[in-house]
């Protein structure tokens, strides 16, 4: 155990470090899904290495090590009594920030909700009166599509069906989920909030590219997204198709070029250091399981 609880750990600092590689590499589609389910493994796995830190200290109790030695048993330390304080600490401010994340998320969807709210189940598009160019998908059954007349008046018509194709891309393939994994991963491991920026990134990149196969010009899907840049530039406010100054550099120059492969060499390798981190908690919880059992037998 005294390695292997700490393994999640290191992994965690890992997986930040080639998420930025794997996001330029491989794939949207194939990046963002396989980066989601590592980040939700190694964070499932360091908050459950915490969870066995801190019980490590039931070892620590006073009873416990008094019963032993009548035994003729000299107790093991399996950690550090201050790594397991420190653990259950930890612990305390994980459960804070994965209920604040919960919690933002909820509002975030009622929001969302409130605002399709009377319009009829067939409709897919709402088209909202705004100054502010902007444009979304609402998750849900059916999903919905708001856009604001600034936004529409700002486009051409090609350049609207790419926007529209670009956010369908974002509810057929249930993007929001994959950013709400993400997020929760990050708030029970701040280590992962690069790793939850790349999939914020890749899931926009993905309904990039999903709209360039839906009009069959790439060309035309990056003048789309320079136009809502400049846009959201003159509105000062967030954009549609989530621009940002950072990522619509980044997002115009891939769809400039050819579609990235998917490499599932890195995808694998990706999804092993999840697996891996998983796989280092269960061994230190058989350690743990093995040694309480032998100090309480």
């Amino acid at each position: 155990m005294r390695f292997d609880v700490y393994s999640p750990l290191l992994l965690s600092l890992l997986l930040p470090a080639v998420s930025p590689l794997i996001g330029r590499r491989v794939a949207p589609a194939l990046a963002a899904r396989v980066l989601t389910c590592a980040a939700a493994l190694t964070a499932a796995a360091t908050t459950w290495s915490l969870v066995l830190l801190t019980t490590a200290l039931v070892g620590e109790a006073p009873p416990v090590v008094a019963e032993a030695r009548q035994d003729g048993r000299q107790p093991v330390d399996p950690v550090p009594e201050v790594i397991g304080i420190a653990a259950c600490l930890a612990l305390v401010v994980v459960a804070c920030r994965v209920h604040r994340a919960v919690r933002a998320e909820r509002a975030t969807r009622r929001a969302l909700r409130r605002l399709a709210e009377g319009q009829p189940a067939d409709t897919e598009l709402i088209v909202a009166a705004s100054d502010v160019a902007r444009a979304f998908a609402i998750p849900g059954r059916p999903g919905r599509i708001l856009v604001t007349s600034a936004m529409l008046g700002a486009l051409r018509p090609a350049e609207r069906r790419i926007l529209l194709a670009h956010e369908r891309a974002h509810l057929a393939h249930r993007h929001g989920l994959l950013v709400t994994a993400a997020a929760l991963a990050a708030a029970a491991n701040p280590l992962l909030v690069p790793v939850r920026r790349t999939v914020a990134f890749l899931v926009e990149r993905w309904a990039d590219e999903q709209a360039a196969t839906a009009v069959g010009d790439r060309a035309a899907t990056a003048r789309t997204l320079a136009r809502a840049a400049l846009t959201a530039g003159r509105a000062r406010t967030a954009c549609a198709l989530n621009f940002t100054d950072r990522a619509v550099t980044r997002r115009i120059a891939a769809l400039q070029t050819a579609p990235p492969p998917r490499l599932w060499s890195a995808a694998a390798a990706v999804l092993a250091l999840g697996a891996l981190a998983a796989l280092s908690a269960a061994d230190a919880t058989d350690d743990l399981v093995g040694l309480l059992t032998g100090l309480l037998s």
